[in-house]
């Protein structure tokens, strides 16, 4: 009987025995536990990076497929040859020769100052204008007013043009009109004649008739 119950003893463990290793089961298990959560979440990952991957390909190809029917390749373009005469085509030179001949515009010119000079002689009789003076020499008219300013009018041959230079209105180059008979500033029409008239008296203080 006491063997009986000694082998007995040995085959079965005691209770604390049996509490012990339930124990270090237990404590196995928590060790490996995040281990498992964490093979478990890596393979999860794997399957959703894999799922992510597939479509992003997925992406690409449509937009390339879209892309590739949407745009059309570059063409080359095409180069029209140029052509001097034809596109760039600057305005005519004016030909003076034919606006007026140089013989016409020299007795012309020379009629107006010829004309101008013994006018402005018989206005400075009328008037009284210290430093009154005028002078005519090398195709040059210069009319002088004293304090008041002076004119000075001169041919200018190969533009068939008379050139003024007034105190009161500036620079002025005048052109022969055939119809009007008149030298006439073509950017403000005004008449050479008639300039002479409205600033002379302005100037002066006593009326000149040139017509």
């Amino acid at each position: 009987m006491p063997l009986l119950i000694a082998a007995f003893s040995r085959s079965s463990p005691s209770p604390p025995l049996h509490r012990a290793m339930a124990a270090s089961k237990i404590l196995f298990l928590k060790r490996i536990s995040p281990a498992a959560r964490f093979i478990s979440f890596s393979q999860s990952s794997s399957s959703v990076s894999r799922i992510v991957l597939e479509g992003c390909t997925a992406s690409n190809a449509n937009v390339g497929s879209v892309l590739n029917q949407n745009i059309d390749p570059p063409q080359a373009f095409s180069r029209r040859p140029f052509s001097s005469d034809t596109d760039f085509q600057g305005p005519a030179p004016v030909n003076y020769h034919l606006l007026l001949p140089e013989d016409e515009y020299h007795r012309v010119a020379d009629s107006t100052i010829q004309y101008l000079l013994e006018k402005f002689e018989e206005y400075g009789d009328s008037v009284q204008i210290d430093g009154f003076d005028i002078d005519y020499g090398n195709q040059v008219l210069t009319l002088k007013l004293g304090s008041s300013g002076t004119y000075v009018l001169n041919k200018q041959t190969p533009n068939r043009q008379l050139w003024l230079s007034s105190p009161v209105s500036g620079p002025s180059r005048f052109d022969w009109d055939k119809g009007t008979r008149a030298w006439i500033y073509r950017r403000t029409k005004a008449n050479l004649f008639s300039l002479f008239e409205t600033e002379l008296e302005q100037l002066c203080g006593s009326p000149i008739n040139l017509s």
